[in-house]
């Protein structure tokens, strides 16, 4: 209807510019539009009686109008409006069609593939009628593009969709080439990393549009599928560790099914989930031990349902990286207390943990206990980097803030923000306000502002309850369900000594609080800092859930032991190693990365790096590291894993043939999965990819006009065109619209 009403197509005047042809100036067309309307405008006034109402100027003033526009509009019509717009120079441009041919494509839908309507939709007069103006070239494409000569060799059988990739490498190919346009056909189920917007902005800079044409359904009709899970790449060996699953659904709404977690053949955590609306994304946290040394590929999954159209997308894999290495975990405390005691006792009780200390025994003496060696803390605390550095957590019990020289003091800093290490304070008599920790240097460690009076610690009953931060956490997890984890809590015999803590700096996450006097306050405060993290726990009193709870009862040692491991298990040593994506869908592209410090954790930019990469069928590989270019310590590189299986890598670095340090990553390898996930039509990833080149998205049977839009681009070899406009339809029909509106007010007012 546009089209006949306007003679042209809407892109057409989107992209044009009107102008004149008449050879006479604009200028006097609009003088002599404002020339007529105050002289019809003057005409009616002096034919309007003085005495005339103010319905009759009303009316007067809709009559002068109508006769102004009818006026305006012949004027306009003698200028002979017309519009210049970039035009492709016929048979001097080509035109690539970019046919996805993955294996989504082959989905059936009413009776035919999503592929076999792509093809028919281009036979259907669509590829013949580009053809008649322009060079045609004919592409598929899954991660990579590939020149075809016929259509009819198409066979949706690729593993994965890589639009990003497919449209680089044909900007690349194509060059020296007159690129008029691009038309994509595809359902849009991408399974790279998304839409490169270097890749779309240098088809703009070459002005060449890319008209995506979408296939598929774009919503399942009875479907359920897992969007991810989000989980950390490493933990402690019988570590518990939370994991965030996203999933959605379609035809199932209120419905339940079990979401499980599976090392093998091992259940580690199950749960039922309810469904919300159709398609909407739902985030459920599940808690689950880690179990043994090694590394894991952990299945999530949900149990499928009766009359799901695809349960192959019901699971996700993902890789765990379990270390074995016990963590170093200084304590010092500045008075012998029933706290000392049964941290010490909890700790011993996990392998994965050595708690060194060192409590204040008098003024000048300490006693050490758990330590290795006649030197380690001999000469009290470290006084230099390498020496603190080499525990991952310290915990600071009740001690004043001067009681560390102020080099010392620096040191704790360093050890957070350098070394990526974990620091726990204590409530005590001098802990905390009381010990000065308030208005010392290291007051932007603390995770609360310190209150500025000094009698902070009390020793008085105090409640303790879980934030709704807290329910969230593993750290505070007693019980793997959370209403059962929150009762425990509920229960815990109350404290009998805690220290008002202060107020929560901005980012800073309360787990737990206690409640004493009427008065709420935070007990359990933690914060990243840098690459480490710290924490405060108001109190020296949790020893009481140990005597107060029954016997055997795990809560304090439980509790004590997952606080010890969060307080290291970021903790690294001097080089850390990284995977971009730890299971790699497909393209075996891996990208490596690794953080290199010497043994004070600076940056090592001079390093030697080298990933020893070991696969499948006995395969060895050795790949240099280079250094990242404004990151001092981060070294990259990339590798093509060319078979599918596990992968396993040791970085290892080293300066002037002295070894800094050594780490192991595992990624693998997975084909024929990618293209389960996403089936329906991505169409807003379509319509983003067009809007972002100039092209447009199409519905198959829109494409009778997908030749004339080709023809409006200013890519290739082009010219400006003029198509006139003085004898559009709609332009005589508004010309007959104003006159017989004219006519009919002059009537229904009685104005001849």
């Amino acid at each position: 209807m546009f089209q006949f009403l306007f003679k042209f197509p809407h892109a057409v005047f989107a992209r044009g510019q009107i102008v004149f042809l008449a050879p006479w100036p604009s200028w006097i067309l609009w003088t002599l539009i404002a020339l007529g309307a105050a002289g019809l405008a003057a005409l009616i006034l002096w034919y309007l009686p003085r005495s005339a109402s103010g319905s009759h100027r009303w009316r007067a003033a809709v009559i002068w109008l109508l006769q102004s526009l009818l006026l305006a509009l012949l004027l306009v019509l003698l200028w002979q409006p017309a519009l210049t717009v970039t035009e492709l120079k016929s048979q001097q441009n080509i035109v690539a069609f970019l046919l996805d041919d993955s294996r989504s494509m082959g989905i059936v839908e009413d009776g035919a593939s999503r592929e076999a309507r792509a093809v028919a939709a281009l036979q259907g007069g669509a590829l013949a009628a580009v053809g008649a103006r322009f060079r045609t070239r004919l592409y598929r494409f899954d991660s990579g593009v590939t020149r075809i000569s016929d259509l009819n060799t198409l066979r949706p059988e690729a593993a994965a969709t890589q639009i990003s990739a497919s449209l680089r490498q044909l900007a690349e190919e194509t060059s020296g080439l007159p690129l008029g346009a691009v038309v994509l056909l595809s359902d849009g189920a991408d399974n790279g990393d998304g839409v490169d917007p270097d890749t779309l902005a240098a088809l703009r800079d070459r002005h060449i549009p890319v008209h995506t044409v979408g296939f598929g359904h774009e919503q399942a009709v009875q479907d359920v599928e897992m969007d991810d899970a989000q989980l950390a790449p490493r933990a402690l060996a019988q570590s518990r560790l939370a994991a965030v699953i996203r999933f959605h659904q379609y035809g199932y709404a209120g419905r339940q099914s079990r979401l499980l977690v599976r090392d093998g053949s091992q259940v580690l955590s199950s749960q039922n989930v309810t469904f919300a609306a159709d398609g909407t994304v739902q985030s459920q946290s599940v808690l689950f031990n880690v179990g043994a040394a090694g590394v894991k590929a952990l299945q999530f999954s949900l149990d499928p349902l009766p009359g799901e159209e695809n349960d192959a997308n019901n699971a996700l894999t993902r890789l765990l990286n379990v270390d074995a290495d016990q963590r170093s975990v200084l304590y010092v405390e500045g008075e012998p207390r029933w706290e000392y005691k049964f941290i010490r006792r909890a700790a011993g009780q996990d392998r994965m943990l050595r708690l060194a200390s060192m409590l204040r025994t008098s003024e000048n003496k300490i006693y050490r206990q758990n330590v290795e060696g006649a030197q380690e803390l001999g000469a009290g605390f470290p006084t230099r980097a390498r020496e603190l550095f080499a525990y991952q957590g310290l915990v600071i019990g009740s001690v004043e803030a001067s009681y560390f020289t102020p080099a010392q003091r620096e040191l704790i800093r360093q050890f957070v923000d350098r070394r990526g290490g974990g620091v726990l304070w204590l409530g005590g008599r001098y802990a905390l306000a009381d010990g000065g920790w308030g208005v010392s240097n290291l007051a932007d460690l603390l995770p609360t502002v310190l209150p500025d009076s000094k009698i902070t610690f009390h020793v008085d009953p105090a409640n303790v309850q879980l934030s709704p931060a807290g329910a969230d956490s593993p750290l505070t997890r007693l019980a793997d369900d959370p209403a059962v984890n929150l009762q425990r809590w509920k229960q815990l015999p109350y404290l009998m000594d805690y220290q008002n803590a202060g107020a929560p700096k901005p980012g800073a996450l309360v787990l737990a609080t206690l409640e004493a006097g009427g008065k709420h306050m935070p007990l359990l405060v933690t914060e990243s800092y840098g690459r480490g993290r710290t924490a405060v726990l108001a109190t020296s009193g949790t020893w009481r859930w140990q005597m107060n709870l029954p016997l055997g009862d795990p809560t304090f040692s439980v509790f004590w032991q997952q606080l010890l491991r969060w307080l290291v298990t970021d903790s690294h040593g001097p080089v850390l190693a990284s995977v971009l994506h730890p299971e790699i869908q497909d393209d075996g592209h891996a990208v490596l990365s690794s953080d290199v410090r010497d043994e004070d954790y600076e940056p090592v930019a001079d390093a030697l790096v080298e990933a020893h990469i070991l696969g499948p069928d006995g395969l060895a590989a050795s790949v240099p590291m280079a250094p990242v270019p404004g990151t001092p310590g981060e070294y990259a590189a990339e590798w093509n894993a060319a078979q599918a299986g596990d992968y396993l890598t040791e970085i290892t670095a080293a300066r002037s043939g002295k070894p800094l340090g050594r780490d192991v990553i595992h990624f693998r390898r997975v084909d024929g999965v990618a293209e389960n996930f996403h089936r329906q039509q991505d169409r807003a990833l379509l319509e983003r990819i067009a809007a972002l080149t100039g092209g447009r998205y199409w519905r198959p049977e829109e494409l009778s006009h997908l030749a004339q839009e080709i023809d409006l681009s200013s890519a290739g070899v082009s010219a400006r065109g003029t198509r006139e406009l003085w004898n559009m339809p709609a332009l005589f029909l508004l010309l007959l619209v104003l006159a017989m509106a004219e006519w009919c007010v002059r009537r229904l007012w009685g104005v001849v």
